[in-house]
């Protein structure tokens, strides 16, 4: 699985590692009880520093989605389906939130937001 970090983003690179690690385990790309890169050696391929990753899999090991055991490495949790449809829904959460604070903070009235929403989900029903 590739780690593709981006500069122009918002979020900060802990949690662009955290979120495409995640993405991955919900899809299926990473299985329950598959061994992670070591902290050290994913700072290495994405050139960043250990303190990046090791918070990154804090934040992971948090929310459930891997599990990391002293001097053997992190692996991907082998969370039960609901562990996974709750992570969906959190991370749905979160985008939504944003999506909110950044309403607020550009003028678009947030009355305005569920039509916008409807709108949304009518394209993608659509097809």
């Amino acid at each position: 699985m590739d780690i593709i970090l981006s500069n122009s983003s918002d979020l900060p690179i802990y949690e662009q590692i955290a979120a495409q690690l995640e993405r991955a385990i919900l899809n299926g790309e990473l299985a329950a009880g598959e061994r992670l890169p070591s902290i050290r050696s994913l700072a290495n391929d994405l050139r960043v520093s250990v303190i990046t990753t090791k918070r990154a899999y804090t934040e992971l090991e948090h929310r459930g989605f891997i599990d990391t055991v002293q001097g053997k490495g992190s692996f991907v949790s082998g969370g039960s389906a609901e562990l996974l449809q709750e992570g969906r829904m959190r991370r749905v959460e979160e985008l939504l939130t944003r999506a909110v604070d950044e309403a607020a903070a550009t003028g678009v009235p947030l009355a305005e937001l569920p039509a916008m929403l409807d709108l949304l989900i009518q394209d993608v029903r659509e097809g």
